[in-house]
């Protein structure tokens, strides 16, 4: 039997979690994130509510993140009863420390992600040193969601904007499903110099969804690495999504 290779950044991940964690105050209505990082922000908040008394509601971006917050004991909610958010924290494939523009979506989970950051009052990012990167799109694809039917006109017409496209599939060949039941096309771009160009771009063809650019929506970044834990905000403040 194979043994499973430890994450060598997990330290890393589990600290900018716990610090991350830490800004969440009793009452707070919060963004539960997906992914290896997000994870350590959950099953910090549930020992905060066990074992400090935190009183707060949650609201999931993935099927798996509510299994785990139910798991910890976090109380959850629905926007039809919670609106806006208090505070949403989430992980990123990908950081540009000088905008905090992000790529994200390699958990898939993309979707749910972006609804939540974009209610929340604060969104705030957490991950290794790692994910830091020059310009988008250099370590990563950029995962963009569609509906099934007609995915292919849909890779058709991304390839024409530059990109390399793959439909994500399963160990098994099946097609990868979003919580949603939506497809997901990883594109390979050249580095994204003009991301809201490209946003704009992706959004006028018809059949995606949503895509992993999470534009000028950060209002923080915790990173933890070798030399210890880095605090960004963006320069010029918050705007839309």
């Amino acid at each position: 039997m194979t043994a499973t290779q430890p994450d060598p950044a997990a330290a890393f991940k589990q600290q900018s979690a716990i610090q991350a964690a830490s800004l969440v105050q009793t009452g707070m209505a919060v963004g539960l994130g997906t992914g290896s990082t997000a994870k350590f922000v959950v099953a910090e908040l549930g020992r905060r509510i066990r074992e400090e008394g935190l009183r707060i509601t949650a609201i999931p971006t993935s099927i798996v993140t509510e299994k785990q917050a139910r798991e910890e004991g976090i109380p959850l909610t629905t926007f039809g009863q919670q609106p806006e958010l208090d505070i949403a924290i989430d992980g990123a494939d990908e950081i540009e420390p000088a905008t905090l523009n992000l790529i994200k979506g390699l958990g898939g989970a993309l979707l749910w992600e972006k609804i939540v950051a974009a209610a929340a009052a604060q969104f705030v990012v957490v991950a290794d040193a790692s994910k830091y990167v020059d310009h988008l799109g250099l370590r990563c694809p950029l995962p963009v969601e569609v509906i099934p039917f007609g995915w292919e006109n849909a890779a058709r017409k991304l390839g024409h904007l530059g990109a390399q496209v793959t439909p994500r599939r399963m160990r098994d060949g099946s097609f990868f499903l979003t919580d949603e039941k939506n497809l997901i096309l990883d594109c390979v771009f050249p580095a994204i110099m003009e991301p809201e160009k490209l946003s704009a771009d992706l959004h006028a063809i018809v059949g995606v969804v949503e895509h992993g650019l999470f534009l000028h929506m950060a209002t923080q970044t915790i990173t933890a690495g070798p030399e210890g834990i880095r605090v960004l905000t963006p320069q010029g403040g918050r705007t839309c999504p």
